[in-house]
């Protein structure tokens, strides 16, 4: 079956909330069977970034900081939502890692897009690999976040990946590429 055969046309489109972070909206859409789905919520919300960052002497960058959706603290990797003003997604990630960390990369490589939620969420996260990390400032941190800023071996990165000591599945996606491309994790039977 082609994808044209299972795209569903969207007949009408309603917010109901609209806010700089978030908006949600209902939409009431046919399928191509001729069946109407109403309602469908989809939620908009900015386009994020996120990284796997290496310091100059191998060290993983990763954030520890307060997830009041789950109630607890979690060990992620830094990222955050791209900016109007960011010109591109590398220049998003590359601010994030300041804001966060305080770190500026000598390389930094695109790894590609994910959905956080295909079925529900609009918007895409942007993944990176960023290497040769030097500490150049204190964190910049929004009105909002305490990040406690880590860092560890690859080693010791790699036994809390393997623990879910990282449960952010979106950061997890991000891991999975950056190790890829640094032929830590292969493919090969």
């Amino acid at each position: 079956m082609s994808d044209e055969k299972l795209k569903w046309q969207l007949l009408s489109s309603e917010y109901l909330f609209d806010d700089t972070w978030l908006k949600a909206r209902r939409d009431k859409c046919l399928k191509p069977d001729g069946r109407v789905v109403y309602p469908y919520y989809v939620m908009e919300y900015p386009e994020w970034v996120t990284g796997l960052g290496f310091t100059e002497n191998n060290e993983v960058i990763l954030v520890k900081q307060y997830r009041h959706a789950i109630g607890k603290v979690c060990i992620e990797i830094p990222g955050g939502c791209v900016d109007d003003t960011d010109k591109d997604y590398e220049e998003a990630m590359r601010r994030e890692m300041l804001e966060e960390t305080g770190y500026a990369f000598a390389k930094v490589d695109y790894l590609g897009d994910t959905s956080p939620n295909p079925s529900t969420n609009a918007n895409w996260m942007h993944m990176f690999l960023l290497t040769g990390g030097v500490k150049v400032q204190g964190q910049e941190l929004d009105a909002n976040e305490e990040i406690e800023i880590m860092l560890v071996s690859v080693h010791e990165f790699i036994q809390l990946v393997i623990s879910n000591s990282i449960v952010q599945s979106m950061h997890m996606t991000t891991i999975f590429f950056a190790l890829h491309k640094l032929g830590i994790l292969t493919l090969n039977p």
